[in-house]
């Protein structure tokens, strides 16, 4: 699954392509560090606008609103680029896989589902790296850049609700409660890994029996294929059953975190210590920090398909390997 990062023909995609994702990705946090810093000012001049009649003129009040749509069409075109050479660093990945198996598929089309393994898996699973894969840059480097202007605005929210005092409070709220709500939800979808895994072969074997009876009218009969569906049936019920206490606790945990960043804020605001420049600013760090730091909770659906896809072709792998005729090296 991994030759497209040691074999030396996809070196330039591999590494350089990596490297300018990677750049491109910062570039897109830093114009986020610059609008976050624009909320601010733009919202302590909103407020003094609306408190202090003309004391901010329409030429000064018209030139934020250009300022951010400068950062924003940069930002949109920085994002478009990346995306559109991320889907082809992706397609690459797959070529190399399906390059690899093309390679021993003397072999690897005698393994049962071969076809599925080459075409359908390597195609799902450089679709989900390419998501999973961007996103977690994202979050990282989210929270590499925003994390210390989260510390840095936090000196002035000193007291939580119900708590106390406590230094740098909201940094604390955002690494407890993500912390917290990926426990919790890793710990509710301990289970949905497997059930993909179940589904994938299950369809597999109705499928195949489908794909049989085109060729081979004896192949396909109703009894069987029934038989066959009845799996498929259940396995489905079973994970729409899991995904129904999954979801409840998801996003019961999301929409209540909405709330967390006002609540923790809620003693400071009601003294009015701050500004509304700098509570927009603050909440807005806050929800990247927080946002970036439940990567786990946000993409594990997509985690759950990823796993199911990963173990379909180590299992394809595995059986390349102990073939007499074949055993390579797998990375």
């Amino acid at each position: 699954m991994f030759k497209f990062f040691t074999q030396k023909k996809w070196y330039l995609w591999s590494i350089g392509g990596t490297l300018l994702i990677l750049s491109a990705t910062w570039f897109q946090v830093q114009l986020d560090v610059r609008i976050n810093e624009w909320f601010g000012e733009f919202y302590d001049t909103l407020q003094k606008a609306l408190t202090e009649p003309n004391s901010v003129t329409e030429k000064e009040f018209i030139f934020y609103l250009f300022t951010f749509a400068k950062i924003a069409a940069v930002y949109i075109l920085v994002v478009i680029f990346s995306d559109y050479f991320t889907s082809h660093w992706t397609f690459r990945w797959r070529t190399a896989m399906a390059d690899f198996y093309h390679d021993k598929w003397d072999y690897a089309s005698s393994i049962e589902g071969a076809s599925q393994r080459v075409q359908e898996d390597t195609l799902k699973f450089a679709r989900i790296m390419e998501g999973l894969g961007a996103e977690l840059l994202r979050s990282l480097m989210t929270l590499i850049a925003f994390t210390p202007i989260l510390w840095g605005l936090s000196k002035s929210i000193t007291v939580l609700p119900w708590i106390g005092e406590v230094e740098h409070a909201l940094v604390w709220v955002a690494i407890l409660s993500a912390l917290g709500g990926t426990i919790l939800l890793a710990s509710v979808g301990i289970k949905l890994p497997g059930i993909e895994y179940d589904i994938q072969k299950e369809e597999a074997a109705y499928r195949k029996e489908l794909v049989l009876g085109e060729d081979f009218k004896e192949s396909a009969k109703p009894e069987k294929i029934t038989d066959l569906y009845g799996g498929v049936r259940r396995i489905h019920y079973k994970m729409y059953f899991h995904y129904l206490y999954f979801n409840a606790v998801k996003w019961s945990y999301l929409q209540g975190m909405v709330i967390v960043p006002y609540l923790a804020l809620a003693p400071t605001i009601v003294t009015g210590a701050i500004t509304l420049g700098f509570v927009q600013q603050i909440i807005r760090a806050f929800g990247r920090v927080e946002t970036s730091l439940q990567y786990l909770v946000r993409s594990w659906p997509i985690i759950v398909e990823l796993i199911s896809v990963w173990k379909r072709l180590r299992e394809f792998e595995s059986k390349l390997e102990s073939s007499k005729e074949f055993s390579p090296k797998i990375s």
